[in-house]
């Protein structure tokens, strides 16, 4: 589906970030995947304390295979390659241990709230 469809009520769009285990992660020593993972954290903290980046978290589960998504997020910029430019600085996807890709998420307006982003009022 590309385009947005044609409907008798309003839509809120959002950047879908869908993180992927990266072609890295089954070759890295140990240490230097818990060093990326906890940058990869720090890194999605600081999206969310600019206001980039409104919820992000693991996915765990039964998926498909070989590579089930394995983290998604939502930010609100009203840019794909803005949010996924950001998302390809984080340092496990530079290094290989995550892949991401970056979508266009609609959903009928006013159907999501994120109840712990900060907004100015």
């Amino acid at each position: 589906m590309t385009g947005t469809p044609q409907l008798d009520f309003a839509l809120d769009t959002y950047e879908c970030i869908v993180l992927y285990p990266g072609p890295a992660g089954r070759v890295l020593p140990k240490e230097t995947v818990q060093r990326l993972q906890a940058e990869h954290t720090a890194h999605m903290l600081a999206l969310q304390r600019r206001g980039l980046v409104l919820v992000a978290g693991s996915i765990d589960g039964p998926a498909r295979e070989p590579a089930p998504p394995i983290g998604i997020g939502l930010a609100r910029t009203g840019s794909v390659e803005d949010v996924r430019s950001v998302m390809e600085a984080d340092p496990a996807v530079q290094a290989g241990l995550y892949m991401v890709d970056v979508l266009t998420f609609l959903c009928p307006a006013g159907s999501l709230e994120f109840p712990l982003v900060k907004t100015d009022s």
